[in-house]
């Protein structure tokens, strides 16, 4: 059975009571460090939820004569007593006539680039920065063989070793602003510097791949995959809330929508 991260599940609230056994404070603080998110209490919630979550599945374990508090005896609870159908041709075939996009090669673009680096506020180094990624453009664009040169010279990026390579890159492969931008451009030295928050990139599109689609049959295993793990997470998520209805969560719920939206 394939494994997912209890983390991931839905859940929300302040649990209090697994059952008999409270969920205190010092066993949150501990947990939370544990589950890193923008603000103290979307780390609280995170911590919360696995604490309780575990607590499910200790307590199921130890009344079925296994170890608890061992991983493996976890593991082995879940292989038993989760059922997970396996998706045949046919379902694989249906999901993929519906969903090609998601399953096709994605545009890739080969890429060099200089980067001057200047803190976002930085006005004064940004303002240098741009200075000198124009003059490198206009030394570029007259002798492009020294790309290689100028990137060991001037980039802050440790790129500048392998002469400002980044390689193939797909979107969502580099950081937001420089990704939104190299989706727009042709191939080529682009003939201004290009911001992040980082500071000034020179770039240079050596080769662009439109995206294209993919047989089924190139894919497959891929669409497979994908229903195999849709269908375990269906799957734990009502034996989960089953294990909550049976040994009682006060002061928490595993998901706020619950019945039919997490039932197969």
């Amino acid at each position: 059975m394939q494994q997912i991260a209890i983390e991931t599940l839905p859940g929300g609230g302040v649990p209090i009571r697994v059952g008999e056994v409270a969920i205190d404070e010092a066993e949150i603080a501990r947990e939370m460090q544990h589950h890193p998110a923008d603000s103290a209490d979307d780390a609280r919630e995170g911590a919360l939820r696995a604490l309780v979550i575990r607590e499910l599945l200790r307590q199921r374990a130890q009344e079925l004569g296994l170890d608890g508090d061992d991983e493996a005896a976890v593991a082995a609870l879940l292989e038993d007593e989760l059922t997970i159908p396996e998706p045949d041709e046919a379902d694989c075939r249906r999901y993929f006539d519906a969903h090609r996009e998601r399953f096709g090669e994605p545009a890739r673009l080969s890429v060099r680039h200089i980067l001057l680096a200047a803190a976002p506020d930085d006005a004064e180094g940004r303002d240098a920065g741009y200075r000198r990624g124009t003059a490198l453009i206009d030394e570029l664009a007259e002798n492009p063989e020294r790309f290689t040169d100028l990137a060991r010279q001037h980039s802050a990026c440790p790129t500048k070793e392998s002469g400002g390579e980044l390689g193939w890159l797909t979107p969502g492969q580099t950081v937001a602003e420089l990704d939104r931008a190299l989706q727009t451009l042709p191939e080529g030295l682009h003939d201004r510097p290009l911001a992040s928050r980082y500071g000034w990139h020179v770039v240079c599109i050596d080769e662009r791949r439109d995206a294209r689609p993919l047989p089924f049959e190139a894919v497959a295993e891929r669409v497979r995959h994908t229903l195999r793990e849709q269908a375990t997470r269906r799957a734990l998520r009502h034996y989960l809330l089953a294990l909550e209805a049976e040994i009682g969560v006060t002061g928490f719920r595993l998901d706020d929508d619950a019945a039919g939206a997490l039932m197969q």
